[in-house]
């Protein structure tokens, strides 16, 4: 009897413990994510999730990361300090080129546009031929900056692109009459707008969306539960822009997305998306706008660049 007993006990224990690693295993702990971020609307929802506590509701930690330029994003995110960012399809190819795979996970809701100088008597673009306005080199500015002459039929030499890769430095350049304009995304655009400057066209006008999030191809294949939770989060952070009144928020976005505090009234918000894939126009346009200009060897497809993490939310 007394080994009868001592065997029930053993047994009992094992199941303790067996029981004990299976919850364990059940609750295994999210990896923490460190994204980097523009001061741009793109990067809002991320903001909203975390100060929110969204991120921290999903069981997940997020490491926020700003830079100011895009060289600078791109370079931490290739040199290992990032598992991705808020970015841009030109991005993605230039990385992808240079043997550094990463992938597009949705598009962003930003917005890219010509603004032009206060004292510049603008009307058209056409009025900016042989003038001097401000891009950054080979991102998505520059891009967005092509489209709008190409579609007034003008060259991308018919302008003098200058080059300043800072977006707060192109801002202020452009509002102390040194430019005769500049592409802007948003809220730099209205800043300048409200500013006294003055809107040309953009990337809405167009129907063109190239902005994205993009984590490494290491992220996305061994992160799924990581993804979908800041997916969760950043799909409540979306509804909670979209459906809470501008004062409630407007201090919080302004101090923590790193805009000027002209941008607290100023600053017009789109209406955003739950995450979801970019188009395909939007990949094979970028890629080719790429090629003709010498700037990547391979013809990449969609599905080079886009990986579907969102099914598993």
């Amino acid at each position: 009897m007394k080994k009868i007993a001592v065997l029930l006990v053993a047994l009992l224990t094992l199941g303790l413990l067996a029981g004990c690693g299976t919850e364990k295993n059940a609750e295994k702990k999210l990896q923490p994510l460190t994204i980097g971020l523009m001061p741009d609307t793109d990067s809002l929802p991320f903001i909203i999730a975390q100060e929110k506590g969204y991120f921290k509701e999903e069981g997940l930690e997020v490491n926020i990361q700003q830079y100011k330029s895009a060289m600078d994003r791109d370079s931490a995110l290739q040199s290992g300090n990032l598992d991705g960012a808020v970015s841009d399809m030109l991005a993605v190819a230039f990385a992808k080129d240079g043997g550094f795979n990463v992938k597009v996970t949705s598009f962003t809701d930003g917005s890219y546009k010509l603004i032009a100088g206060k004292q510049q008597h603008v009307k058209t673009v056409a009025d900016l031929q042989g003038q001097d306005v401000a891009v950054s080199r080979n991102t998505i500015i520059e891009y967005v900056t092509d489209q709008i002459l190409a579609k007034e039929k003008m060259e991308p030499d018919s302008i003098n692109k200058v080059i300043i890769p800072q977006i707060p430095t192109r801002l202020e350049m452009l509002q102390n009459g040194k430019l005769a304009a500049a592409t802007l995304p948003e809220p730099m655009a209205s800043i300048a707008v409200h500013n006294g400057c003055q809107f040309v066209t953009g990337s809405d006008e167009l129907g063109i969306n190239p902005g994205v999030i993009m984590f490494t191809a290491k992220t996305t294949n061994d992160r799924r539960a990581e993804l979908a939770a800041m997916y969760r989060a950043y799909n409540k952070a979306v509804d909670y822009l979209n459906n809470t009144p501008r004062e409630e928020y407007i201090n919080l976005v302004v101090e923590k997305g790193g805009f000027p505090p002209a941008a607290q009234e100023a600053l017009k918000l789109p209406e955003y998306h739950h995450a979801a894939l970019p188009k395909e126009s939007d990949v094979v346009d970028c890629v080719k706008w790429l090629q003709a200009k010498g700037l990547i060897k391979k013809n990449y497809t969609y599905a080079d660049f886009v990986v579907d993490v969102l099914s598993q939310k």
